[in-house]
């Protein structure tokens, strides 16, 4: 049972001592969600109570199916983000038919992380490579930032995921600033980044909306053109069933792979960088993908949009000391209280409240400390970086995660293709072979004898470089040349192609008069020399652990022997 409900590996070993860490971690962190959730719907164009109902029951699925001990669950600004790009692409023309698809999008993306749990195919996520998700987060945050000006001047401006169009939109509607609204959501910023440099255990955020609720009541500043929250629906989350539409699925299915991807990065970075800073290692992967897959497939029945873990609020999870993934029960609590009972307060929150508490939160997802670190040493990763950004910010969110793993997954093959091929030497008054270009005062090359490592797998992408390489290096030895060694350390794994290539080669060596060995091959890579048939060209006898060995044998080889190996490895190779 515990494989399949991880709370049962925590539960029975509760330590009553962990109860009130966890319950005053989930009391924090409950206060903290209620406007950050009800901010972040606004951003996936949704009614504010939707970011309660996302706060609700996936809290209490991911508790009872997740292995992180602090992981806080909930709606994010970038998915949030995600799901207003996905859903503007299509012809929706209700508020309502906006709201069931986003459910449904929710639904969907949490059945496609369920089910890569279920295959454990977590790996797939290796392939948003961090420079990929660093310029995608950096314009994402950007364009989230820039879309909170319709709520932070007062004004309706146009909506879009293009950050281009976006400032154009809001220079235009700039004359029209209602200029209470603007000095709140300005008042609102200064107010949470002042307490948060001053004390971060200081619940700024909360401290704004009340503030701001209160000023706005007793000014009654809705007269004066401001903008607020107005009506919020009491009551916990209804059931509701989807209405499945084929078409409707295919529609979403870009988006929805999109989603279930980078929340299940957001979900296991945020926990892997937390059990550094604990020391308890409790997360699986596999098991993580379905447990977002539970939370988001079960809320999205109870109208709870996408959710993933939270940074900002896993982070205070973790520092309010929260042991077992009780507190999240605890957050649950707080906002089925709110729902059942303080929405009504609610009422006077201004919408410039929630916009700052949005460009706040989303303004440290610039990272620019990164990019500065591939500046020094990784300029063809900073590429990347920069190209993602560009097209996510100019282009569009889907096309710029696309492009960004794309162009990744070319750097990949490109440095695969060509990967470090050295020639080696051995290090004056040792037994050590190294690269001839690093240690060249301190090596001894002989002319005799080419010594080369190739520092990759071997396949058909790079079994043509490989052997440009080693023939080109053959030919600078010249006549003097009597044998080659090939250490095989690095070579991991040698497919059909590389192994008929390698093959070809050796006996093109043997038929010149030049002996071939090779060393250090792993297990993995010596089962394929004798499965792939390399063996029957390179003879047992040519096959060493280590480099010396080879280079000895080569050394105690006599003009006869050498012929009459010679001979034996042609008639070998005639009988096969």
């Amino acid at each position: 049972m515990r494989r399949f409900l991880p709370f049962l590996e925590w539960i029975p070993d509760y330590n009553k001592n962990w109860f009130s860490k966890d319950l005053v971690a989930g009391l924090t962190v409950g206060i903290i969600l209620i406007p950050q959730g009800m901010a972040y719907a606004m951003i996936a164009g949704l009614p504010p109570v939707y970011g309660l109902y996302a706060s609700l029951l996936p809290m209490i699925a991911y508790a009872v199916f997740g292995t992180s001990r602090q992981l806080a669950v909930g709606p994010v600004a970038m998915d949030s983000l995600l799901v207003a790009a996905g859903l503007a692409t299509l012809a929706i023309t209700s508020v309502d038919d906006y709201i069931g698809m986003a459910l449904l999008l929710a639904f969907t993306v949490g059945a496609i992380q369920l089910t890569l749990g279920l295959l454990r195919m977590g790996f797939l996520v290796n392939f948003l490579s961090k420079p990929v998700i660093s310029g995608f987060t950096s314009a994402a945050a950007l364009i989230i930032i820039f879309s909170q000006l319709k709520h932070l001047l007062g004004v309706d401006i146009t909506r879009s995921n293009r950050f281009d169009v976006l400032l154009v939109n809001a220079f235009e509607k700039m004359p029209d600033t209602n200029l209470y609204d603007f000095a709140i959501g300005l008042v609102g910023i200064v107010i949470i980044v002042a307490l948060k440099k001053i004390d971060k255990r200081i619940p700024g955020i909360l401290f704004v909306v009340i503030l701001g609720i209160l000023v706005v009541y007793l000014l009654q500043l809705p007269a004066f053109g401001v903008h607020i929250v107005g009506e919020i629906p009491t009551g916990l989350p209804s059931f509701r069933l989807h209405s499945f539409n084929v078409d409707a699925l295919l529609e979403l299915a870009p988006i929805a792979v999109t989603l279930a991807l980078i929340g299940y990065l957001e979900a296991i970075s945020i926990g892997k960088s937390l059990e550094e800073q604990t020391g308890e290692e409790t997360i699986d992967a596999n098991k993580e993908l379905i447990a977002l897959g539970s939370s988001n497939m079960l809320g999205s029945f109870f109208q709870s949009y996408v959710v993933t873990g939270s940074f900002s609020r896993s982070a205070i999870n973790a520092q309010a000391g929260a042991k077992t993934p009780m507190a999240l029960f605890f957050s649950a609590i707080v906002v089925a209280i709110t729902l059942l009972f303080l929405t009504p307060l609610f009422y006077y929150l201004p919408n410039a409240v929630l916009a700052s508490i949005i460009m706040v939160s989303v303004f440290g997802l610039i990272d620019i400390a990164y990019p500065k670190s591939l500046w020094e040493y990784r300029k063809d990763e900073l590429f990347v970086l920069v190209i993602t950004f560009l097209i996510t910010l100019f282009a569009g969110i889907s096309e710029g995660i696309l492009i960004g793993v794309l162009l990744s997954l070319l750097l990949m093959v490109y440095k695969s293709s060509k990967p470090h091929f050295a020639v080696l030497g051995r290090i004056e008054g040792s037994d050590y072979y190294k690269n001839i270009d690093r240690f060249s005062q301190n090596v001894l090359v002989r002319d005799d004898l080419l010594i080369v490592r190739f520092d990759s797998q071997l396949y058909f992408g790079n079994k043509n470089y490989f052997k440009k390489e080693l023939l080109k290096n053959v030919a600078k030895k010249g006549s003097k040349l009597k044998g080659i060694i090939l250490n095989a350390e690095a070579i991991s794994y040698i497919d059909s192609s590389a192994a008929q290539m390698l093959k070809r080669v050796i006996e093109e060596f043997h038929d010149k008069g030049l002996q071939f060995y090779i060393s250090g091959a792993t297990g993995p890579t010596r089962d394929t020399i004798f499965s792939s048939g390399i063996i029957d060209a390179l003879n047992k006898k040519c096959l060493f652990v280590q480099t010396k060995e080879a280079v000895d044998y080569f050394d105690n080889m006599t003009p006869l022997s050498i012929l009459s190996e010679k001979v034996a490895c042609q008639n070998h190779r005639n009988s096969n």
